[in-house]
């Protein structure tokens, strides 16, 4: 998986398009990537390893191609196993986003029919597939029977060198289709779509569209035609650039105080709708993965302390194992940047068949998160190019703890509490703070490990610190709640070990502050955050005291140190960690 890009029509410029249209989807992550055009009856194909930069490529005249960012799945980040892939004829070229599920045995049967591989990818099974059908059939035929053979969540783009038509179908991963007086586009993401065309059409799972003079739409399996829903989307396209700052990663933790202040000033109607929704649900129940998963980790705090109400909490990725005690009247949460991540949508889809509403938080208009749901709210977070989310967060947390607020009937209070922790947030950005976190950064990093610790709502803030100094730094760091330490965890801290403590000013200071204690005790160095210093702490990252919404600035010093570190440990890209993509659309 991860980036597709495709166009036919007038245009005979195509490989330029495309390569733009991919340079639009880079903040998805990828490590490798190609792109094929129809040059008469064959097909010239590039494919690279590593990031796009700005390529000296020649590209044939031609009107039809396709192109593909990857993130490795099944192979290594190799050119061989860069998309797209071709057939033994070199005349059909596929690209894939998912996993086929059964492609061992697809390949095991290609291979006793002659066909040779030469990638280690399951996606390779789709062109011998295809280049089997055409020996009986037409190329819309082969590709939707060779399509109905997968098994799987897959969205798959062909291209054949005599064809004047790219074939596209789904399962599971995003696809969108572009409609234009110049031709047809095909994107993974919208948002390579908007700068073209506003008229746009959002493939459904099982659906199979043909693109060539026309637009034709058919269902899966058995191929009858659909009346295509294309809408006309009034999206502003917000061209993107780094402006002052060296990373996009920088920019975005930047910018997280208007975001807030945004959500405090502009958001009274969507959290009262949305606590109107979890106060007569019974059973209420928030969802998300990575960063997303902690933003909902801390609103069951968040419900509990302030409004006094049960709503549980549950990884994306494992809500299908739990999915038993859904009923109608149950509300499900989902949480994503995306609104694409497969292991939030699969899961949300199923609670639909069992009747529950579903309320999505997501950043992405249109996104199929968007579209499933019954009511959703945007963040209006605006786009996040670098990988790592930081101001995606920010904004679920302070979405969940206006809407706890309001469901608490203190609506007022949470506008100032989120107004006050923008405040605080823009203090951090523009003074010492930030200067004493790049000195910490340089003594911290040549360390194997960090260990970050916290309790009560703290608790997701140490596990969103730990994933950021994971992501950003490559850095290894696990996040504890406190009272975990003795338990088992303490065996690991020896002198010299670092250890951040989240300590607000909250019900969970003495205690946080008697862990410290028990690390120190061992020789660890404590690095404390939030609004009060204690002569436990050997470096104190100060925030103010915002009551519950402090978790916003702590989360906020955790990025810049993060980031930080990733410079000083000579990362010279953090927008784009290594393996890491941003809308992750396999399980």
């Amino acid at each position: 998986m991860c980036g597709i890009f495709g166009y036919v029509g007038k245009d005979n410029n195509v490989g330029n398009l495309i390569l733009e249209g991919l340079k639009t989807l880079e903040y998805r992550g990828y490590d490798s990537w190609g792109i094929a055009v129809k040059n008469g009856k064959t097909i010239e194909i590039e494919k690279k390893v590593g990031k796009i930069g700005d390529p000296k490529l020649r590209f044939p005249k031609s009107s039809i191609g396709i192109g593909h960012t990857r993130w490795a799945t099944h192979g290594g980040v190799t050119v061989e196993n860069a998309h797209p892939h071709l057939d033994c004829s070199r005349k059909i070229a596929v690209l894939h986003n998912g996993i086929i599920e059964n492609f061992e045995e697809l390949k095991k049967e290609l291979l006793e029919q002659g066909h040779k591989f030469v990638s280690e990818t399951d996606t390779e099974v789709m062109p011998h597939l295809i280049e089997e059908g055409l020996k009986k059939e037409g190329f819309a035929s082969s590709v939707r029977d060779a399509f109905n053979r997968l098994k799987g969540l897959n969205a798959i783009v062909a291209l054949n060198a005599d064809s004047s038509e790219i074939i596209a179908a789904k399962t599971g991963s995003p696809l969108v289709i572009g409609v234009s007086d110049d031709g047809y586009y095909i994107s993974s993401d919208s948002l390579g779509l908007v700068p073209h065309t506003r008229n746009l059409l959002f493939l459904e799972d099982n659906e199979m569209v043909i693109l060539g003079k026309t637009l034709k739409l058919i269902s899966l399996p058995r191929g009858e035609e659909k009346t295509p829903d294309i809408q006309t989307v009034d999206w502003k396209f917000e061209k993107v650039d780094k402006g002052k700052y060296k990373h996009f990663l920088l920019k975005e933790i930047n910018e997280q105080p208007q975001v807030v202040e945004n959500i405090a000033l502009n958001y009274e109607t969507e959290v009262k709708n949305l606590a109107d929704l979890i106060d007569e649900a019974f059973g209420t129940f928030l969802l998300g993965c990575g960063t997303a998963s902690y933003s909902g980790l801390a609103g069951t705090y968040l419900f509990s302390k302030i409004a006094k109400k049960h709503v549980n909490f549950s990884i994306g990725s494992e809500f299908n194992y739990l999915e038993d005690y859904l009923t109608p009247k149950s509300l499900v949460i989902p949480i994503s940047q995306s609104g694409e991540t497969i292991d939030v949508v699969e899961p949300v889809a199923r609670a639909k068949q069992k009747g529950s509403r579903i309320a999505a938080i997501t950043n992405v208009l249109g996104s199929t998160l968007y579209r499933q749901s019954d009511f959703k709210i945007l963040l209006g977070a605006g786009p996040e190019k670098a990988v790592v989310g930081t101001k995606s967060f920010t904004a679920m947390v302070a979405v969940l703890l206006f809407t706890a607020y309001t469901l608490a009937k203190r609506q007022a209070e949470g506008k100032k509490m989120l107004s006050l922790a923008a405040e605080n947030v823009s203090e951090i950005l523009k003074n010492h703070v930030g200067e004493n976190i790049q000195k910490l950064a340089a003594t911290l990093k040549n360390r194997e490990h960090i260990y970050v610790i916290g309790r009560g709502i703290s608790y997701a803030t140490a596990l969103e610190a730990t994933l950021k100094i994971k992501e950003t730094a490559c850095l290894h760091a696990e996040g504890f709640a406190g009272g975990e330490l003795k338990h088992g965890v303490i065996a690991l801290i020896e002198k010299g070990t670092p250890c951040i403590v989240i300590a607000p000013n909250d019900e969970t200071y003495d205690d946080i502050i008697s862990n410290a204690q028990e690390v120190k005790a061992r020789g660890g160095i404590i690095i404390g955050i939030g609004p009060r210093p204690n002569k436990v702490f050997d470096h104190f990252l100060q925030t103010a005291d915002v009551a519950e919404a402090t978790i916003i600035p702590q989360v906020v010093v955790a990025q810049l140190l993060a980031y930080y570190l990733a410079l000083a440990r000579g990362i010279e890209d953090p927008d784009k960690p290594r393996n890491l993509a941003k809308s992750v659309t396999v399980k």
